[in-house]
């Protein structure tokens, strides 16, 4: 959101007061995080003892929550109610120090140091390691009124941007951190424009607006830079980022109220804020081992019944394609009652039988479910008659059309309604489902009262964190914490411990292809180590081309799944080459199971992500800084999908002897590269160094990976490597390897 016209001016209908010196600071004993600093810093210079009368002032105060981590809270009005922030499991107070002198006051936090200058001008540096990083300097803590008519966008999109107005949220409070020269920002979601957010203007808001737009499915308000720290600001609302496009010289960062929360957290690599994020807000869980394997959709709007997904069975399994999940998308369940959770019987007749058929040919299955109940469903008037349904502020149930008619929404904020979603779920794993795809959860009214009380600004985005954790918990619970897993769309702050997520509703295109990469970079380097795609895209059926490419794509992605929208994704539906394609990139994948496995067990541990963009994984190479069509698989393959019909791939290899894992050809790194491939191919690249585990079959990924393992060592390397291979059922097995004996 932008306040100013220009260097000099506010906006017409904005009224601003800026921090102007930090007039004291005080040490106190009870932060939440325990021993801190509290400043008072009027909004004008005090020059004599009558300019402290009429005189608002920011009171901002600094504490640690964890190692490498500082809190930081502005406020207004301290009494004034605050909406709270996201949960932090991570947090538990940790400052290695707090000092008051004459010239200022420190906190300390490991690596992590918060400096306020006392007096005039306003100054708060963050060091890391000793050297500044970033800082809030004059004009940068603001406090701010905005009339009804002022001339300002609010920012909130989607399908709650109806009735919102300026007057609705008359105050904000915001904070400006410096950009130094040459700095780069990266993260606040999975966004589908530029990796790089420097010049954006990025609105924390969950929406439905597919990947061809600024809106995004999964808001996160963290972002993190190339000079050696990150920034998480403390709130689940609507959080405005300029990111150097209203100040160009630093990141804005705006929420209505009177409190305004972020962490600075240190490096000092982008790998080393990334692990103390997640720290923090959570880290994922290890995945199944089968979850890796391929999804395979019955897509969204086309006729399916048994026989017909038998049928896909069959084909795959005669043309050896391993499948692992078959996915039942929405009209498992009849046409206007969604949610009821019950199995179409005109077309599905026998859903116990058929799932023990499914499970027979040894098969996992997922099934389609959102947050919604709509009016024709049974559950409606149970859940209405209990209390169950999100209620606007007379009492009335809140409804709309625009997905399942008369729909109401189910408030995860009554644990007996949650408890009740969650029962009907239990009838579902009971009869041998195993995982569920959890659409939605961006459509989130704010014009209701929820049963806890909670703020609906709050909400909005919050509530998928509800949603996702409700069902999350009935998998672990019924299936086991190793077992669980989803298949996500919405997410936030700490949505990382609930995977997987998908990137969402794409196009059937090459560019929809690229947009879909560059949103799950983003999200990747907001936190969440596994993250999917639909192959192929989802709206419209893409051409043989892109199916085949795509494919390529997707079975070097974490987790892959064929799925679309009015049109089956199996491969035989494009052409015979499609099938090949699909062969040979299901089968390397199987083969890269060891490697991949593990790396969800270091995910896991550190919060590093199996798919990273390449400046997370070369941050001191300026070429990777803006790289956003290739990225690492990994630590040790890089992947470039080919994007375009006539096979040709641009891309970037760093220093060092690389070799094609596809073809063997070593190739000099330190330089572009322009190459041609089939669509059996493309441009797929082995680490100098790397030890790849190399597993025995490549018919399914949940196997032994220590029977018949092979490890191929790459040359570049010198002395040894440890690595590490975990079995799905949990055994591991340390390696020494030479790397002066390469394999291939």
């Amino acid at each position: 959101m932008k306040f100013t016209d220009g260097f000099w001016q506010l906006r017409p209908g904005v009224a601003a007061l800026y921090a102007q010196e930090a007039y004291d600071i005080w040490q106190i004993p009870d932060t939440a995080d325990g021993p801190g600093l509290m400043v008072t810093a009027p909004t004008a210079v005090i020059a004599r003892r009558g300019d402290v009368l009429n005189r608002p002032v920011l009171t901002t105060t600094l504490s640690s929550p964890a190692d490498g981590v500082i809190r930081v809270r502005i406020a207004h009005h301290t009494g004034a109610p605050w909406h709270g922030g996201f949960a932090l499991p991570g947090a538990g107070g940790s400052a290695d120090g707090v000092e008051i002198t004459p010239s200022g006051g420190t906190v300390r936090a490991g690596l992590l140091t918060a400096r306020v200058a006392a007096g005039a001008p306003w100054d708060l540096a963050f060091e890391v390691d000793g050297r500044r990083v970033t800082g809030s300097g004059h004009k940068s803590q603001g406090y701010l009124r905005v009339a009804a008519d002022a001339q300002v966008d609010t920012g909130i999109v989607g399908n709650a941007r109806a009735g919102q107005r300026a007057s609705a949220a008359p105050a904000y409070v915001h904070e400006q951190l410096d950009l130094g020269v040459g700095e780069l920002v990266y993260g606040l979601g999975e966004r589908f424009g530029p990796l790089v957010k420097n010049g954006q203007t990025v609105d924390i808001w969950n929406a439905d607006g597919g990947t061809s737009s600024e809106q995004a499915y999964k808001n996160v308000p963290f972002y993190l830079t190339n000079r050696g720290y990150g920034v998480l600001v403390n709130d689940p609302g609507h959080v405005s980022f300029e990111v150097g496009s209203e100040a160009v010289e630093r990141v804005q960062f705006s929420v209505p109220g009177e409190v305004l929360e972020y962490f600075v957290i240190a490096g000092p690599t982008p790998a080393d804020v990334l692990r103390r994020y997640t720290a923090l807000t959570g880290r994922p869980p290890v995945v199944p081992a089968w979850s890796y394997g391929l999804w395979l959709s019955t897509s969204f709007t086309t006729a399916y019944d048994e026989a017909t997904i038998t049928a896909f069975i069959d084909e795959m399994a005669a043309r050896e394609l391993p499948v692992s999940v078959f996915h039942f998308d929405c009209f498992w369940m009849r046409e206007f009652n969604w949610c009821d959770f019950e199995w179409d019987a005109r077309v599905f007749p026998d859903p116990d039988g058929m799932l023990a058929r499914l499970h027979e040919r040894d098969l996992r299955v997922c099934v389609w479910i959102n947050p919604y109940i709509a009016q024709r469903s049974p559950l409606f008037r149970e859940a209405a008659d209990a209390g169950y349904l999100v209620r606007r502020a007379d009492g009335s149930i809140w409804q709309w059309d625009l997905w399942q008619a008369g729909m109401g929404l189910v408030d995860f904020t009554n644990p007996d309604a949650t408890a009740w979603y969650q029962e009907k779920l239990r009838g579902l794993t009971a009869q041998g489902v195993d995982c569920f795809k959890t659409d939605f959860g961006e459509r989130i009214p704010t014009d209701v009262v929820w049963a806890d009380g909670s703020d609906p600004q709050r909400m909005h985005n919050l509530y998928t964190e509800l949603y996702n954790r409700a069902v999350h918990d009935v998998l672990v619970t019924d299936r086991g914490e190793g077992d669980a897993v989803l298949f996500a769309r919405s997410a936030t702050a700490g949505g990382q411990s609930m995977p997987v997520h998908w990137g969402g509703d794409s196009t059937s295109t090459f560019t929809s292809m690229a947009e879909t990469l560059r949103g799950g970079l983003s999200l990747a380097i907001s936190g969440f180590a596994y993250w999917s795609h639909d192959i192929g895209g989802f709206e419209g059926t893409p051409d043989a081309a892109v199916f085949k490419r795509w494919t390529a794509f997707g079975l070097l992605s974490s987790h892959s799944r064929f799925h679309g929208s009015d049109s089956y994704r199996v491969p035989w539906a494009f052409d015979e080459e499609a099938v090949e394609v699909t062969r040979r990139f299901t089968h390397l994948k199987m083969r890269l199971m060891p490697y991949l496995h593990q790396l969800g067990v270091d995910a896991a541990r550190t919060g590093i992500p199996l798919l990273r963009p390449m400046a997370l994984e070369f941050p001191d190479d300026p070429a990777a800084a803006y790289l956003d069509r290739q990225y690492m698989l990994g630590p040790s393959l890089l992947v470039a999908p080919v994007m375009s019909a006539d096979g040709e791939a641009e891309f970037y290899l760093p220093d060092g002897e690389w070799t094609s894992l596809l073809s063997g050809e070593h190739v000099e790194g330190g330089r572009w590269r322009r190459e041609t491939h089939g669509f059996d191919s493309l441009p797929l690249y082995v680490r100098p160094g790397a030890v790849l585990p190399w597993g025995a079959r490549h018919d399914r990924p949940d196997y032994d990976y220590l029977e018949g393992l092979e490890l191929r060592v790459f040359p570049g390397g010198t002395g040894t490597r440890e690595v590490v291979v975990t079995t799905p059922d949990g055994r591991s097995e340390v390696f020494e390897v030479d790397l002066d004996t390469p394999s291939d």
